[in-house]
């Protein structure tokens, strides 16, 4: 089916750059950066600045994991300067079209940190099918700040590598990027250091373990951070319960577009709250349109853990 998919979009864009009812984009000053996901699309902002343009593949609001590109996409991803995806499983597609020998010069998110095999803690739902023996990588890298500093660094030579000219402009750019960053983190870590809890509960999926790794943090949750399942299975909910009561844990915490029926169950039989933590691979039309950035949902995410830890 992925071979089948690949010929019918390679037709597609055959068509559209035949100039069959798709129309030409204008040209544009600077370079154009096509990007996957909302991590890549906004460091690509902050590193480039006016000196690209930078456009968001993935629908916002919409599932990274399922997301197929159009014959559209493809006109876009092949006419840029740069393409920057993320990698991993989900972006399958990415993989096939590399391989085929097109004239692409993409960077991928994945290639630019030590990556984790996806992992399935105590009481959680595993749905992935048992005789699957190929090794799975954890694909959120970015939710560690430390590592969103070693892509930006890639991503700035890259670009440097692209436009000479604006090295002084993208090295000036990133260093002033690196500081917030690096803000960032110091922040967490304080957070950390001072929360009366080490143990975070995610009653949702857990696409953060970068995050609690690079932290020192213990976590529990329903799902791994990929799967595909948002239906939780009983002994699921009771083993979360049980994680709630015996730590005494504040809050739990779910992540973007949940339907957060799970935390609700969790929070109404043990008295806890509920608190949003946003993996930041994607965002709504309205945040979108807002120009809300990695750094504005981590700074929220710092807050909310404070609150967590206790």
């Amino acid at each position: 089916m992925k071979k089948l998919l690949y010929i019918l979009l390679c037709l597609g864009l055959l068509l559209c750059l035949c100039g069959c009812g798709a129309q030409p984009e204008a040209e544009t000053d600077g370079l154009s950066i096509v990007t996957t996901v909302f991590p890549a699309y906004d460091f690509a902002r902050q590193i480039a600045g006016d000196r690209a343009q930078v456009s968001l593949l993935l629908p916002p609001g919409a599932e990274s994991h399922s997301f197929e590109p159009t014959a559209k996409d493809m006109v876009r991803v092949h006419s840029a300067d740069l393409f920057f995806c993320n990698g991993g499983e989900s972006e399958a597609w990415v993989e096939e079209l590399l391989e085929s020998g097109e004239d692409i010069r993409a960077l991928s998110m994945m290639d630019c940190v030590d990556t984790l095999e996806e992992e399935v803690k105590e009481g959680m739902q595993e749905n992935r099918a048992e005789e699957e023996e190929e090794t799975e990588y954890d694909e959120h890298v970015w939710t560690s700040p430390r590592n969103a500093v070693r892509i930006c660094e890639a991503l700035c030579d890259e670009l440097c590598s692209l436009d000479p000219e604006g090295e002084y402009d993208y090295r000036e750019r990133l260093a002033a990027y690196k500081a917030e960053l690096e803000d960032l983190d110091a922040a967490f870590r304080q957070t950390v250091r001072e929360g009366k809890h080490h143990t975070v509960i995610f009653a949702d999926r857990f696409p953060v373990r970068y995050f609690v790794e690079e932290y020192g943090l213990e976590y529990f949750a329903a799902f791994p951070g990929c799967a595909e399942d948002t239906e939780p299975s009983a002994r699921t909910v009771a083993f979360l319960i049980d994680r709630v009561r015996e730590e005494q844990i504040p809050a739990v915490f779910y992540i973007e577009f949940s339907n957060q029926k799970m935390a609700d169950q969790i929070c109404e039989d043990t008295g806890c709250g509920k608190l949003l933590f946003h993996s930041c691979h994607n965002v709504s039309a309205d945040d979108l349109r807002g120009g809300v950035t990695y750094l504005e949902l981590m700074q929220n995410n710092a807050l909310a853990l404070k609150e967590a830890l206790g």
